[in-house]
């Protein structure tokens, strides 16, 4: 039976306040720490969307012999058949099953309407195990298969008669309900401490699941809608990054190497530690050498780096990598490089965040290659791409706010002017370098300009470079040429100068 209330129950209540491991990776985060314990909670959303899963993740974490968990089925699948795919993942624990986690099967007495016996063998059930979470699935099934008005009417009082029981327990309690965004009037959602609603998001041929917390009292939750996904150990959570940036830094910060020789002093010292530097240039300009070089410099000083790559694979990437005379295998068989490849079919920005944050905490990296922005742009689900500026600048404000310096690549088509990036994002990094083919003397040459260093003196002239068989190698200025970014120079008579001596102006914030 119900256990009444009490003063010494409310006060228990009044100064405790304990949040429990959901067991769903990234699901804390974007609740605030957790689900409170003796908490009553909805799981809304279409099938397929991953209700059941998350709640027996829930169930698995947190039951215990001493205090078990109990799920129900009203209308749904049977027992049998539920565990028969639960126990795909990797939390299910079999050695649970029937000890520590009960299952209970009512869809037969739902099905001829006893509603008060369902009730009854809820009440008899929880008192005799005394569990601490109890899952009910799926009572909204009971209202969207109910018939005449009377029939309706008493199911959602069945409904509302469950939940105000649920919470007089000293349980925490799921209730999974298909409801639709405008049934959130049922009174059974202001009952409720928290509501959490998965859904799919269907873009094309592209199908990615979301969740969004729309309820969750006492807790500071996390706004909007975050990436959910089903895989071998469950439903994961990838939390949607905020887009804090650290960019007060000291006025005498840490440069770091480019590793091309040349390359430092044309930027003042090297890239400020904590910048994001962005290299656009078309197909065959060498931003995968430069790139690859600059991570090549970080281990030479005995840092560690993370390479996201979303074209090919990393060990075609690590050969490509030798092939320029650089060897970063020994770094990968010693933890100092991570190399990631992210092109799964619907790629999310909080996925791809995750992977990259995760490999730089694990080796305690300093320096992060995106290679490339267009890849990774290719790679996102549709649905994400419509917002990718925001997307990506989300994911370079979470980066920099670590401490990592972010170096990424960028394809851009070559037209008669100086195109940046080719996406619109120039606003959202530090650095710029901008490379090009130009014509001189009836040959292809390639050309690199510093268009911007936020808050840095650099070089504004054009640079002559050359891909070896060592990396790149800078030649002279092209200071001699004018209407150089058209790709079809003109030599112009000037007074001479040295050939080798960076321009240095203060293009702050340029």
């Amino acid at each position: 039976m119900i256990k009444p209330c009490d003063l010494t129950a409310v006060r228990r209540d009044l100064t405790t306040f304990t949040l429990l491991d959901t067991g769903v990776p990234g699901l804390n985060e974007v609740l605030g720490g957790g689900l409170p314990e003796f908490s009553f909670n909805l799981i809304a959303g279409e099938p397929g969307a991953g209700k059941t899963t998350l709640c027996m993740q829930f169930l698995f974490a947190n039951a215990t012999v001493v205090r078990p968990g109990l799920f129900i089925t009203l209308l749904g699948e049977t027992s049998l058949k539920m565990l028969r795919y639960q126990q795909r993942f990797s939390f299910f624990n079999p050695a649970k099953v029937g000890n520590a986690v009960h299952f209970l099967n009512l869809s037969e007495e739902a099905l001829e309407g006893d509603l008060e016996g369902v009730l009854e063998r809820i009440e008899a059930e929880v008192g005799r195990l005394g569990p601490s979470v109890v899952v009910v699935d799926s009572f909204g099934s009971l209202l969207h298969g109910a018939s005449g008005g009377s029939r309706e009417g008493s199911v959602e009082r069945f409904v509302q008669r469950l939940a105000l029981q649920l919470t007089t327990w000293d349980i925490t309690s799921l209730l999974i309900g298909e409801y639709e965004a405008e049934e959130t009037r049922n009174p059974v959602f202001t009952v409720a401490d928290g509501i959490i609603r998965v859904m799919q998001a269907v873009d094309r041929n592209s199908v990615v699941r979301k969740l969004q917390v729309i309820k969750a009292r006492g807790l500071a939750h996390m706004p909007g809608l975050h990436t959910l996904k089903l895989t071998d150990d469950g439903v994961i959570v990838y939390p949607r990054v905020s887009s804090h940036r650290a960019d007060a830094r000291a006025a005498e910060s840490k440069r770091l190497g480019t590793g091309i020789s040349g390359l430092n002093e044309l930027m003042g010292g090297g890239i400020p530690a904590g910048d994001s530097v962005v290299l656009a240039g078309p197909t065959g300009s060498g931003k995968t050498t430069f790139a690859v070089q600059f991570v090549a410099e970080g281990l030479r000083v005995g840092e560690s780096a993370v390479i996201a790559v979303f074209e090919e694979h990393p060990e075609i990437y690590l050969a490509r990598a030798t092939a320029m005379g650089i060897e970063l295998q020994d770094a990968v068989d010693t933890n100092r490089l991570r190399v990631i490849y992210l092109r799964p079919l619907d790629l999310s920005v909080d996925e791809t965040l995750q992977e990259i944050r995760t490999a730089v905490q694990q080796i305690g990296a300093t320096r992060v290659v995106i290679d490339s922005i267009s890849g990774f742009e290719m790679a996102l689900a549709p649905t994400f791409r419509e917002d990718f500026r925001e997307s990506l600048y989300r994911l370079i404000g979470a980066l920099t706010g670590i401490g990592v310096t972010i170096y990424s690549t960028v394809e851009v088509v070559e037209q008669e002017r100086l195109q940046i990036t080719g996406h619109s994002v120039s606003f959202l990094t530090d650095v710029i370098l901008s490379q090009r083919f130009v014509e001189i003397e009836g040959e292809p040459r390639k050309a690199l300009v510093i268009v911007k260093m936020r808050g840095s003196n650099h070089s504004r002239d054009f640079w002559s470079y050359e891909s070896t068989s060592s990396g790149i190698v800078l030649g002279n200025t092209l200071r001699e040429y004018d209407r150089v970014v058209t790709g079809l120079p003109v030599r112009q008579l000037r007074a001479a100068g040295p050939s080798r001596e960076p321009s240095h102006k203060d293009v702050s914030d340029t």
